[in-house]
């Protein structure tokens, strides 16, 4: 016995067999379904746009042009605070302003781990701590800086990495080397 479809039913089986395997037909034409392709595509340009716009931001966020170039000598400060942590080690300390009023500052310095190198470490300052701070100014006018250097009350001192040196030679930088005093 055979059986007879009617031809809505070969039509439907046919539509439904094509839709499975990613085919449809508009008007008799058989076309491949793309949406999953434009997808595909949508969510890469959005992933590479987004990863273009940290890497700036990340490469923007370690420009020094925000600080003046020449160096601040602050004398008798106070250190109020030492943050040691990513993505830079932060002081915090307290200056008398020609009025004799308090002002307080943050100084940025290197991440702890380029600082461990050149032999700081958590404790090397800490609050109370009175000390004579060198450091690049904010151009803005406010109370920030980039350190250069910080001289401790017995008279030693502590370089930042990118800007100060290596007192102690652990890294054998020295941005002094082959300067003779004639040539100050």
């Amino acid at each position: 016995m055979a059986w007879k479809l009617s031809e809505h039913t070969v039509r439907s089986a046919e539509s439904e067999v094509l839709s499975l395997r990613g085919w449809r037909s508009c008007k008799g034409i058989l076309f491949r379904h793309e949406v999953r392709m434009k997808e595909k595509l949508i969510v890469s340009f959005v992933i590479v746009v987004s990863l273009l716009l940290a890497d700036g931001l990340v490469l923007a966020h370690h420009g020094t042009a925000a600080y003046d170039d020449r160096i601040t000598e602050l004398k008798q400060v106070t250190v109020t605070k030492f943050l040691w942590g990513n993505p830079h080690s932060l002081i915090d300390f307290d200056v008398k302003n020609a009025n004799g009023g308090v002002v307080h500052w943050t100084c940025e310095t290197a991440a702890p781990q380029a600082l461990r190198l050149i032999g700081w470490s958590k404790a090397s300052i800490g609050p109370g701590d009175m000390i004579t701070i060198f450091l690049y100014v904010a151009k803005n006018g406010s109370p920030v800086g980039r350190l250069n250097k910080i001289v401790r009350a017995d008279g030693t001192e502590l370089h930042d990495t990118i800007l100060g040196g290596d007192a102690g030679g652990k890294t054998k930088y020295d941005p002094d080397a082959g300067k003779t005093d004639g040539g100050k």
